[in-house]
């Protein structure tokens, strides 16, 4: 296949991802600061969840065998939450006990408050218990050596409490890959310039680095790239310091699209260009020595496309995780979508209750549109999905 043939969807994100390896080093992180850090080795349980036996509701510990249906049991002692008071249950006997609380000893099981009647310092029992029920037994939810997180797994809420619950304070994870962001136009100027006939305000740098942050990475913009060569060249020298590099822009074939001349002058190696996908048909993907360099087109839309599809993957797999393919779901339509086109084509769409629906203009430049989006359905070259009919569709985010 010749640099100029279009590579498939699938074609060009095993390549980006074969090329890109998880080869970043490791930092020590505290707990309270691991929040979507992705751990760098497997973590085993050294303490069993529940760690004893314990009661699950508030009620009366006793033993299952006396508590039938109007048996009139002593009550004269309480175990609260917290350290076992070494209680021992006695034949006719019931402890006050509540959630959370250690099963005292020869106990097996608990009597709802709601299930008894108490007179004095005795209850009543209205209805039998089983041995083991309203115990949580020492070790059922989980046992020491049992492995409670892999590596590759971002940190979310469930995990952290789960690592705080062995006592874990601190966790090795992998260093979030710094990732250089470069739009180049000589037609661009940043937010809060003035603006002279023909210029347009740059956005795709904000919305990147967004893209980059959301995909576990530190996003580092340069500033605007004017369309010179030895501007290109000293913006990449300098982006090369990073993990990785994304460019907005200059990817296509008019004589101001200096981007694969640029890296190719610096010694750097175009691995393709140009992917079978509506937008973002000139997508580049090389290297410059090691670093990852990402060319996306400069219309927002394009751009914003094909780092969801290239971009985010490679960036999630750099960054360790094990799992970095775009989630992907079957929605209904609930309007005619339509590809006349000859390539794959990413619709921007809103996705509410299992349901997509157009949001406004599909041209790669609509970026009012994108705004009102949450998902991106795909339709195959030539596809009309009829109102009612299911679409695989791209959730922004996780």
């Amino acid at each position: 296949m010749t640099m100029d043939q279009l590579l498939t969807e699938p074609e060009a994100l095993a390549r980006i991802l074969e090329a890109v390896s998880a080869t970043l080093e490791t930092e020590i992180c505290e707990l309270w600061t691991a929040s979507d850090r992705v751990i760098a080795a497997d973590v085993y349980a050294t303490v069993p969840l529940p760690r004893f036996d314990n009661s699950s509701m508030d009620g009366y510990a006793v033993r299952a065998v006396e508590a039938v249906e109007g048996a009139r049991l002593a009550v004269r002692r309480t175990q609260a939450a917290g350290p076992a008071a070494g209680h021992e249950l006695m034949p006719g006997e019931a402890i006050r006990i509540f959630t959370g609380a250690p099963i005292p000893a020869r106990a097996d099981a608990v009597v709802m408050q709601e299930e008894c009647d108490r007179s004095g310092d005795a209850i009543v029992v209205r209805a039998r218990v089983l041995p083991g029920e309203n115990v949580r037994r020492a070790g059922e939810d989980l046992s020491a050596g049992q492995k409670i997180c892999t590596a590759g797994t971002a940190l979310q809420s469930p995990q952290l409490a789960l690592l705080a619950s062995q006592g874990v304070s601190r966790v090795e994870v992998r260093r979030r890959p710094d990732v250089a962001i470069i739009a180049t136009g000589n037609e661009l100027r940043s937010p809060g310039e003035a603006l002279g006939p023909g210029e347009i305000f740059e956005s795709n740098r904000v919305m990147l680095a967004d893209l980059v942050h959301r995909a576990g990475a530190e996003p580092h913009p340069l500033p605007v790239v004017p369309d010179l060569p030895e501007v290109h060249e000293e913006a990449f020298l300098q982006a090369q310091r990073k993990d990785a590099i994304v460019v907005a822009g200059g990817v296509s074939v008019g004589e101001k699209d200096l981007v694969k001349a640029s890296l190719r002058r610096l010694g750097g190696n175009v691995d393709l260009w140009r992917v079978a996908v509506r937008p973002g048909k000139p997508f580049m993907f090389g290297k410059l020595g090691s670093v990852p360099v990402f060319g996306l087109p400069g219309n927002p839309v394009s751009a914003f496309v094909t780092f969801l599809l290239f971009v985010r993957p490679a960036l999630l797999k750099l960054g360790g995780r094990t799992r970095f393919q775009n989630p992907r779901i079957q929605a209904e339509a609930g309007e005619e979508l339509r590809n006349s086109g000859d390539r794959p084509h990413y619709l921007r769409v809103c996705l509410r209750d299992g349901v997509v629906r157009l949001t406004g203009r599909q041209e790669s430049h609509a970026l009012f549109g994108l705004a009102q989006a949450n998902a991106l359905a795909r339709l195959e070259p030539g596809q009309v999905v009829l109102a009612g009919n299911r679409v695989p569709v791209i959730r922004f985010g996780d």
